[in-house]
């Protein structure tokens, strides 16, 4: 099993245009692409080609720790008595212990080839924080990171690891911004992936200094593609294919870097793969929100983007999986899931700390909260699979490890872990309050 040369773009094999980004109300000349974006990557998020090549700066880092294993769980089969195949994608193995470092590795090799000298991101649970500083140290640029304060206390050794490695983090809201102060004043002392983006991009205003985006953006998804296109291949290599696939969704890019190459199949070679979702019932975009154009963050200045959304002012409780916080999904994502091409499933924290639990004990390793998602998404397809009486091929990508996440495991073994129940008045009054939509015109404008 090689490293893959080429990452997946999913658009070439799509027969229908994703709606255009439109500019903020009140916000004249920002919309569509963001002008500061280095070339490669607008041109990424523009291609229609199938295989976009993957620099050899890229690959060759890559090459500390890919390709990852793909294993069949056996273990977990034998627990849960099931007649179905699973095997799970773990890319928890390198030096930040998640998927993130597959995209931020490429987003930092091309700022840095565009002029760059620092990066700015946002970070809900760590991950892609961690993953920026550890691109940062390898590509020789400076890193600051806005991190979501209650993710922050809960997993204080993120930060460590992001310090040790060069990064500069402050926990959001924080006083530096006026988005952060804005919050921080309304009593928002917690904080959301969406306020943090927003202090990221207020950040990201001197020469030399950028935003980097890490899980919603269509290249990012694009660089995520070597997780479907290695298991693609180690399944091939074991005689197994799926018939279902899964991953956890925040944003978007662990589920469409595991998902998008085995739907080429279905897009393509009329293949019946299910490409299924799996979001905390706490933040539960696709399952409860809406399609509509909103705010990718709370800074109401960026360019809006269609989505399914709960609403950029949303705020979702302080559960563990920080990670699937963000109040949308990708556009890309959205659009497929609009137009039936995937499935989505929402579920409670103690059900999948639960599930977590079985297979930290069955396979030996810790899942993420936010990996623990898929773990327990694996097991509802294949207990309902035993009650049809099929014996389907599950595989699911467990995106990263939860060493970071002992005081979540302590909670849920205390039994101190919350059912986190969103009310629908929460949600509609949160989509109430949804920017004004744009209008046939603008749209047919924006698109030419």
């Amino acid at each position: 099993m090689t490293i893959p040369t080429h990452w997946y773009n999913i658009l070439a094999d799509l027969d229908f245009e994703l709606p255009p980004d439109v500019a903020a109300p009140g916000v004249p000349g920002k919309q569509g692409i963001d002008p500061q974006l280095p070339l490669g990557l607008i041109r990424q998020e523009l291609s229609r080609q199938p295989l976009i090549a993957i620099p050899d700066e890229v690959r060759s880092r890559y090459h500390q720790w890919r390709p990852t294993m793909l294993r069949r769980a056996t273990s977990l089969e034998k627990a849960l008595g099931t007649g179905a195949q699973i095997y799970f994608k773990y890319e928890g193995g390198n030096l930040t212990g998640s998927h993130k470092l597959n995209t931020a590795l490429a987003q930092a090799y091309y700022y840095k080839a565009a002029g760059a000298k620092k990066l700015i991101v946002a970070t809900g649970a760590g991950q892609w924080g961690t993953a920026v500083a550890a691109a940062c140290q390898a590509f020789g640029l400076q890193c600051q990171v806005f991190m979501v304060r209650s993710s922050l206390e809960g997993k204080p050794y993120r930060r460590t690891l992001m310090e040790l490695l060069g990064a500069t983090v402050t926990a959001s809201p924080s006083t530096g911004t006026a988005i952060g102060r804005r919050f921080l004043a309304e009593g928002d002392k917690g904080g959301t992936l969406s306020i943090a983006l927003g202090e990221a991009l207020e950040a990201a205003g001197e020469p030399g200094v950028r935003f980097c985006a890490g899980s919603g953006e269509t290249y990012s998804l694009l660089h995520q593609t070597v997780i479907g296109l290695e298991s693609g291949e180690e399944m091939k290599a074991q005689g197994a294919w799926p018939d279902v696939v899964i991953a956890g969704l925040g944003a978007g890019s662990n589920f469409g870097g595991m998902a998008f190459p085995f739907l080429r199949e279905n897009l393509t070679a009329g293949g019946r793969i299910r490409a299924v979702s799996v979001e905390p019932a706490a933040c539960p975009k696709l399952t409860r929100g809406r399609y509509a154009y909103d705010f990718t963050d709370s800074s109401e200045q960026t360019p809006m983007q269609k989505m399914y959304t709960l609403g950029y002012k949303f705020t979702p409780p302080a559960m563990h999986a920080g990670g699937l916080r963000y109040h949308g999904t990708a556009k890309i994502i959205s659009a497929l899931y609009d137009r039936g091409l995937i499935e989505a499933a929402a579920y409670q924290q103690r059900d999948i700390f639960a599930s977590a639990q079985l297979f930290t004990a069955h396979e030996g390793i810790v899942p993420a909260p936010e990996s623990a998602h898929a773990v327990h998404g694996a097991i509802v397809e294949a207990r309902r699979a035993d009650e049809r009486g099929e014996h389907p091929t599950i595989l699911f990508a467990l995106s990263g490890h939860g060493l970071f996440d002992m005081g979540a495991y302590r909670a849920f073994m205390d039994g101190q872990m919350p059912e986190e129940i969103i009310p629908s008045e929460a949600i509609e009054s949160s989509l109430a309050q949804l920017p004004p939509q744009p209008d046939a015109a603008t749209l047919q404008t924006v698109a030419s």
